[in-house]
């Protein structure tokens, strides 16, 4: 349903760690020129554990509003509460989004079943494109393959976001969930050996940064043209890495805020990036060509 290149959009926020609308719609207008392919609102890098349920809202309504059909929208509504999950899903859908990504129940951990169980309530529930999102190393929770071919047969389940970098996945997935079911990485890294296996695009981190690039060189391994993709790719090699030397969203806020598009400001628990770690993100830009 969706393709190519989709930004984990970041959260700007003031000083007091309102939301910053006027610099949101600043990331939005620079996504859109830089062809991005979609816009993922309030997902992990849009610091969604630490927005309250109307701020969650509000955001989402936003960014429906300023892209007006430009681009797809998708909004990030998973919750480790499924009656939350369900109330966040059809707010999103009452606003207008194009489709849904939920991530894992976090620190509960349910078993497969209750995984199963959750999406399945969720989907039914609320009549809008679902992505599933597997994200096991900060969720303790790994949607395994066999649960992801038993939800694929729920009409409005319509793909997942895996973010293991297991690119074995890809293959397992497909043979059992057909070539309907959209697979996109969440592992910026392995991205476009992802998209060479199979995969159809990316929810991405560095997007919020070099997202030009990344568009063209998704664009390109969607097309079959490994050497163009893996040239477009190879420069941004760094800012895969150390875009995580720090917890996301902490390295690619800051980062963000160098490019002039928003303030340095995160909310509690998350603190702006370290001294330390400052030097090795700025590398990692220059070494992308990324101006600051």
């Amino acid at each position: 349903m969706f393709r190519g290149s989709m930004v984990a959009l970041v959260t700007p926020m003031l000083d007091d760690e309102s939301v910053d609308f006027a610099s949101l719609e600043k990331l939005l207008e620079f996504h859109i020129a830089e062809k991005t392919d979609a816009i993922v609102a309030v997902g992990t890098t849009g610091e969604s554990a630490t927005l309250n349920f109307d701020e969650h809202c509000e955001v989402v309504r936003f960014v429906v509003e300023k892209v007006n059909g430009r681009v797809p929208v998708i909004a990030g509504t998973g919750a480790n509460s499924t009656q939350e999950a369900i109330e966040l899903t059809q707010c999103a859908k009452d606003a207008g989004a194009d489709a849904c990504l939920l991530v894992t129940p976090y620190y509960n951990k349910p078993t497969q079943e209750g995984l199963y169980l959750h999406y399945k309530k969720i989907a039914e529930s609320v009549d809008i494109p679902q992505i599933l999102y597997n994200v096991p190393g900060r969720t303790a929770c790994d949607l395994l393959p066999e649960t992801v071919i038993r939800l694929s047969k729920i009409s409005n389940i319509i793909g997942i976001k895996e973010a293991t970098g297991e690119i074995s996945r890809v293959a397992e997935i497909q043979a059992g969930a057909g070539d309907d079911f959209d697979l996109y990485t969440g592992d910026d890294a392995s991205a476009i050996d992802f998209i060479l296996a199979g995969g159809h695009g990316g929810i991405s981190v560095t997007a919020n940064v070099a997202p030009g690039r990344l568009h063209a060189a998704y664009a390109a391994a969607l097309a079959g043209n490994e050497a163009e993709a893996r040239s477009l790719d190879s420069s941004l090699q760094a800012l895969h890495k150390d875009l995580f030397v720090e917890s996301n969203p902490i390295p690619v806020k800051w980062a963000v805020a160098q490019m002039g598009l928003c303030g340095l400001a995160i909310r509690l628990p998350l603190t702006p990036l370290s001294r330390d770690a400052q030097p090795v993100v700025r590398q990692a830009m220059e070494q992308a060509g990324i101006k600051l």
